[in-house]
């Protein structure tokens, strides 16, 4: 059988997985997807560099928290599966470490088996479930198996609530999220902002909604809302290229970033 062999991939219909595999020059993306992301990146060409910086966030602070000590990580939208991915992060610092990936996109659980090649001391999981619908992530079958939500968890939001308009409950999921989690846990996250070209970003969400996939970039209040009564980590709320940046990579101006990034501590 072939890969996608029962999956139902919808491959007319543009997907927001399948265009950010295609902005960080990847293959598991089709004709809808590259023409849509052919419209975006007409109007906002600097997307590309955009999806590196955002990838290279959720490696940076992988890495910092697994220094730091944490040993589970639950990552919700998790998308289409990018080497290296946050498990691969995780436990060549913490080879003993748990990881729970969470996604709907049926693109991702055809591509699911990428997910779980992890070292022999730790766990990798995959598990099918609705990131706007909170309870069906945290209750389904394989999660508290891998995690134990008792102690520390490292919750990676990254790129995903601004595909959450505040309509559809952005702050109550993330807001629930953050109340089953045990004190010391983390909160990671990375956004679509319009403060630094507001008018590239207007017609991006224009082209998502007209695509099929609802969007909303927020402000720099509007995303530091997501962490209220959690304490941020140095340095705090910045554009994703400024979050404990490596010298190893090009410098991003924060325009072409347009998104921003930080983690958070419960007390």
């Amino acid at each position: 059988m072939g890969l996608y062999d029962g999956v139902d991939l919808r491959l007319n219909v543009p997907h927001s997985a399948r265009m950010y595999d295609y902005y960080l020059g990847g293959f598991t993306n089709f004709a809808a997807d590259r023409e849509a992301a052919g419209h975006a990146l007409s109007v906002a060409p600097w997307l590309r560099a955009a999806a590196r910086v955002n990838r290279s966030f959720m490696h940076r602070s992988t890495r910092a928290l697994a220094e730091a000590g944490f040993d589970q990580f639950l990552d919700i939208g998790t998308g289409i599966p990018t080497s290296p991915n946050l498990h691969e992060i995780a436990q060549s610092i913490r080879p003993h470490a748990r990881v729970v990936y969470a996604d709907n996109d049926p693109i991702v659980l055809s591509h699911a088996q990428a997910l779980l090649t992890g070292t022999t001391e730790g766990r990798t999981a995959y598990v099918e479930a609705d990131a706007t619908d909170p309870a069906s992530v945290l209750d389904a079958p394989g999660l508290r198996d891998t995690i134990d939500l008792g102690r520390p968890v490292a919750l990676s939001l990254n790129a995903l609530l601004h595909f959450v308009p505040d309509a559809h409950g952005a702050y109550e999921l993330v807001d629930h999220l953050k109340s089953v989690l045990a004190p010391g846990s983390a909160l990671v996250m990375s956004h679509v902002t319009p403060d630094f070209a507001p008018g590239d970003i207007a017609d991006l969400v224009r082209i998502y909604e007209a695509a099929g996939t609802a969007a909303q970039a927020r402000t720099l209040p509007e995303f530091t809302r997501f962490f209220d009564g959690w304490t941020l980590l140095a340095p705090g709320v910045v554009p994703t290229p400024h979050w404990r940046p490596s010298t190893d990579e090009p410098p991003v101006a924060a325009a072409e970033a347009a998104a921003y990034a930080a983690v958070a501590i419960r007390p």
